[in-house]
Order: C-alpha cells, then structure tokens, then sequence
C-alpha cells in the first residue's frame, strides 16, 4: 500500500478521478436499480428520474455519489448525499431515502462500499494515533470528498473489468480504502464501533440482537444487560446514534420486513403482522399506514406499480 497523503491530489486531479468513475459507473450500470459488482462489498445505483422517498436500511457502508443526489432522513436528521461528499453508515440505522436530483441525461449513481466490523478491527493496530473529529455519535454522517479516499475507489472501479487482477489486487485496495476511512474525518467514528467495550460498541450489540429478535417481545432491561449497560444509559446512546429508541428501532424493523414479505407475495396482512411480532393486525395496519403513508394493500399495489412503470 503506497502511502499518499490526501494533501497530494490536486483539485484537479479529484476532478479528473470523479469524471472517470462517474463515466465506468454510468458503464457498469446501464439501467435503473442497484447493481452487484464482481467485488461482492462494492454495489452500484442509478436512477434516471427523481423519486418518493422510500423506507430502507443502511447497513455499515461507504457511500458515494458521482452524479445527482440523494435525501436521506434518519429520525429528525436530514443528509443530502451528493457529490464531492462521502457518506458513512456505521450501524444497521433505518432511514427514509428519496432521489432528489437526476434525470435521463444526468443520472444519479451512486456506489456503496459494505464494511466489514472484524477487517476494521484487525487494522486498528495500524493506524496512527489521531485526535478524535467526531461531531456526534450519530449512526450515520456526510463528509467532504478527499482524493485520499477516491482513489482508491477508482482503482477497484477500474479491476472490476480485469476479474484476474481483481482477485489479486483487490483484497490490497479494500485494506487500503479501509485505512483511509480509518485516518480520515470519520475515522474516530468506525474505530469506536468496532472497538470492544465501548458505549457504540454495545450499541452495535444491542441492534445486532434486536435484527435477529425483531419478532419477539422487548424487554429494555434484558436487552439493556446483554450488553453490559444501565436502561438509561442503552436508551440515551442508542438514540444517539440512531436517533430513535430501541422500541422505535423494533418498530421499523418489524414494518420493514412486513413490506418484504407482502411484496413477495408470501402471505396476507394478517399473516406478516403475526410473523413479525404483532398480535393485532389493526394495530399493525395503523402503524404501516403512518410509516409508509397507506395501509399496506395500497401501499404494495403502489410499489409494484412503480416497479412496473421503471421496467417499462
């Protein structure tokens, strides 16, 4: 890994780098959706058109936007996801996304790096001490662009048409775009949440336990001694970092995967309110309605109409 300070790129060259990787993305993901890559953490999007915000949940994960942007709400916070910023999801934090800017000659694309918590940790030994810039302990947060980190990016962008170099070299750039997150602004963030013992860390427990146990009653004082924390103390920094209570938290998690299963077609209304832990339906209904802005038919039906029209 050459070491090459952020101070290096020239605006210029940051410029020439995101007009390279805006054009191999615009190549890799020719039509709307999300797009795997050869390199099973880095995905793709591209919209052609704006459109209205949707539930969904970021897992830990670099974003980038080359092109267009994105509103994403996370509790009462708003990030706008555009280019010349980086985004950085560093829990499991569900969010409403909607693209605010794109168009058939201009498209957003995005692409998003997954992070993996145990290559984090096995790296922290190498990164040099820093001072921490964290701002707040939030979940999830917008930072500038530096060609420290694109660079990387670019290169993995470029293996990803030589599939035999990629095996080779590209478990060397994610090591490399790991480090560079790790030595940026949000560096201090990502080591906490990976770090044993600490207060993000149990919060990271605690909403790894709650993915897992959505479905079953919530007990905060049984959750909150898993983790090894007081009730309030897991009340105040879960909602910290994703700016919603655990009992919120469970709430959107149980809706969420109820919206899955209705639009796979897998069961009725009735079913996927019973399967993800509810045991009154009209409650459930109630609760979909105000989450996803109408009852669960019209909802799915809207869905599926949507999907339709981009298909078409």
């Amino acid at each position: 890994m050459i070491d090459k300070p952020s101070a290096f790129f020239s605006p210029a060259r940051i410029a020439q780098d995101r007009e390279e990787l805006t054009a191999r993305l615009e190549r890799l993901a020719p039509e709307e959706g999300v797009h795997a890559t050869a390199w099973p953490s880095l995905s793709l999007f591209r919209a052609d058109s704006t459109g209205v915000p949707t539930c969904a949940m970021y897992g830990p994960g670099l974003g980038l936007a080359l092109q267009g942007a994105k509103q994403i709400l996370l509790g009462q916070q708003t990030f706008l996801h555009e280019p010349a910023s980086y985004l950085v999801t560093a829990v499991d934090v569900p969010v409403s996304s909607q693209v605010v800017r794109a168009s058939a000659e201009e498209p957003c694309l995005c692409l998003t790096f997954r992070l993996d918590a145990q290559r984090i940790r096995e790296l922290l030994p190498e990164v040099p001490p820093q001072r921490a810039t964290m701002t707040s302990a939030s979940g999830l947060s917008v930072s500038p662009l530096d060609g420290g980190l694109l660079d990387p990016l670019l290169r993995l962008a470029r293996l990803l048409e030589a599939p035999r170099d990629l095996a080779v070299l590209g478990p060397l750039i994610e090591r490399e775009l790991l480090y560079r997150l790790l030595t940026g602004e949000q560096g201090s963030r990502l080591a906490q949440i990976a770090t044993s013992g600490s207060q993000s860390h149990q919060i990271s427990r605690a909403i790894d336990w709650l993915r897992e146990h959505y479905d079953e009653p919530l007990r905060i004082d049984e959750l909150a001694m898993r983790v090894n924390m007081s009730a309030s103390s897991l009340h105040h920094h879960f909602r910290a970092i994703t700016a919603m209570s655990p009992l919120q938290y469970q709430k959107q998690l149980r809706l969420q995967e109820a919206r899955r299963l209705l639009l796979a077609d897998q069961c009725d209304v009735a079913t996927a309110a019973h399967r993800v832990g509810y045991e009154s339906p009209s409650q459930f209904s109630r609760e979909y309605s105000r989450n996803f802005g109408a009852p669960p038919l019209r909802d799915v039906a809207r869905l599926r109409m949507v999907d339709a029209e981009s298909v078409a």
